[in-house]
């Protein structure tokens, strides 16, 4: 008898423990809409260590700039889990004049639907090769330039470890491959996949209320996916305008139906990336969070919608 009650007892104390039914019911909502990242990124599966790491070494490297001033990581900091960005509203170049948009965050960058805000690069190699001949970026004059620079140092020996089959081993093109590669180990994981995967202590009961109010007011019609975004290029300004003379995609492909269109940004590491949006006017993520509720679902939320999203 006294076994069936202690049995009955820790039953009791186990379902009392474990997930409510608005959790579990929570976190179907969030695996219909999100997911949890791949284990690896799309093309990672052909990456050799001797080609993640000459990637490695270029992407920190001052002497891809014109006057050995700035890196790959200098706007797109990756040290000290810093959040893949230099957090000022734009970036400056070698030359010390700030650009026009905010830098981009490259961790997870591989699993988004292109590169840059106006997605004129269709993959992370594309993406290396246009700072480092950007006038305003890197400046360097040419590809031919860069090579002939990067002869002269050690890199060929490394070029030829990580390109052993290749019969021009030192080229711009595989330049790009090496940087691309090492992005492609930027992946991150926290405790929101824990919290999919079935850990449901891994999030706290504030931020599942933060998470229904996120889907519930209906930020997931563009922050969906395994990133929360990255996945599809949207109008900013969609149901009340947003002022910018940025005409976003439309420069890219002409297409008139494009103007202010802009890649949805991945709201993975979104606390580490400040400030906001492509011209990174906005310093904070509750004023994000309030604009892009106005501007582009056309709901003006409470203080506690947005304390809580």
């Amino acid at each position: 008898m006294k076994k069936i009650i202690l049995v009955s007892m820790l039953l009791t104390l186990v379902v009392a423990c474990g997930p409510s039914k608005e959790s579990q019911e929570l976190q179907k909502k969030a695996k219909s809409a999100f997911g949890t990242l791949p284990d690896k990124m799309p093309g990672s599966e052909k990456d050799t260590p001797e080609l993640v790491s000459l990637g490695e070494k270029l992407y920190f490297d001052n002497r891809l700039s014109v006057n050995d001033s700035q890196s790959c990581n200098s706007c797109h900091n990756v040290k000290d889990k810093k959040g893949g960005v230099d957090n000022l509203p734009t970036s400056p170049g070698t030359f010390g004049k700030s650009g026009d948009r905010n830098s981009p965050t490259v961790l997870n960058a591989g699993f988004h639907v292109a590169q840059f805000w106006d997605g004129r690069a269709a993959t992370l190699a594309d993406q290396a090769k246009g700072p480092i001949l950007n006038p305003g970026e890197m400046a360097m004059p040419s590809e031919k330039a860069v090579i002939e620079k990067l002869s002269k140092t050690e890199y060929p020996e490394l070029f030829a470890k990580a390109f052993p089959e290749e019969k021009e081993k030192l080229t711009y093109d595989n330049l790009a491959k090496a940087i691309a590669a090492f992005e492609r180990t930027l992946k991150t994981s926290d405790r929101f996949d824990e919290w999919m995967n079935g850990n449901f202590k891994a999030i706290t009961p504030a931020e599942e209320k933060g998470l229904a109010t996120f889907i519930d007011v209906g930020c997931t019609g563009c922050h969906y996916g395994a990133t929360l975004g990255g996945t599809s290029f949207r109008k900013l300004g969609e149901r009340n305008p947003y002022e910018t003379e940025d005409l976003g995609r439309f420069n890219v492909t002409k297409n008139e139906s494009e103007k202010y269109f802009f890649k949805v940004p991945s709201l993975r590491n979104v606390m580490l990336t400040a400030p906001y949006f492509h011209d990174g006017k906005v310093s904070t993520i509750e004023d994000a969070v309030k604009k892009m509720a106005y501007h582009q679902l056309n709901k003006n939320l409470t203080d506690d919608e947005i304390k809580s999203i």
